[in-house]
């Protein structure tokens, strides 16, 4: 990884580094999360160090949510909005603003930009894209979890939104529920425009 990542337009996404994804005894740990702590602080001081700003995205979802699988959903209770699975991990350096995504029943929550209603497909905006555009960022390095779900979404609608978008791959790690959903989220994201860092 070098500092050349970063400077003017350009700020880091950190994507839900949550007790529940990073932490080996949280709800939905992802193999090598805690790892990705490590790597993506490295990206926190060199973004840092280039003074380009740095945003964190967060799971936040009610207790009860139809994106839970005791609801019908897809996903095990995870980052309930203020318990300690919700929380950044602690070996976490927090140096910006935290995006709170999916805090509506049903909102699927996984691209740090936009919330989608899986009943009638609405989308809405979290609010990240106003942000960055006050800042005058018109690129966006992101690392985090879980490559195949949150940082895939988030990578491909920082495309459609017009911004230069990188994905650092020692700072990601997949859920693979399948066998290769990794590499295959990162062959989708390379193909959508997505540079691969």
């Amino acid at each position: 990884m070098s500092s050349s990542l970063f400077g003017a337009g350009i700020a880091l996404l950190v994507i839900d580094v949550q007790n529940d994804f990073a932490d080996p005894a949280g709800a939905l740990a992802v193999q090598g999360g805690d790892e990705v702590v490590r790597r993506v602080n490295h990206l926190v001081g060199e973004a840092r160090a280039a003074r380009s700003p740095v945003f964190y995205t967060q799971d936040w979802h009610p207790a009860d949510t139809a994106h839970f699988d005791k609801h019908g959903g897809e996903w095990p209770v995870h980052c309930v909005a203020g318990t300690w699975g919700a929380e950044l991990h602690p070996d976490l350096l927090v140096a910006g603003p935290s995006v709170h995504k999916g805090i509506n029943d049903g909102e699927d929550g996984y691209s740090g930009f936009s919330v989608r209603d899986p009943a009638s497909g609405s989308a809405g905006s979290t609010g990240l894209a106003e942000q960055l555009r006050s800042d005058g960022v018109e690129q966006v390095v992101i690392a985090g979890l879980a490559t195949d779900y949150c940082v895939k979404a988030t990578a491909l609608d920082a495309v459609d939104l017009g911004l230069g978008a990188i994905v650092v791959r020692d700072a990601v790690a997949a859920v693979d529920l399948e066998a290769g959903d990794g590499d295959r989220a990162l062959d989708e994201l390379a193909a959508a425009g997505v540079v691969l860092a």
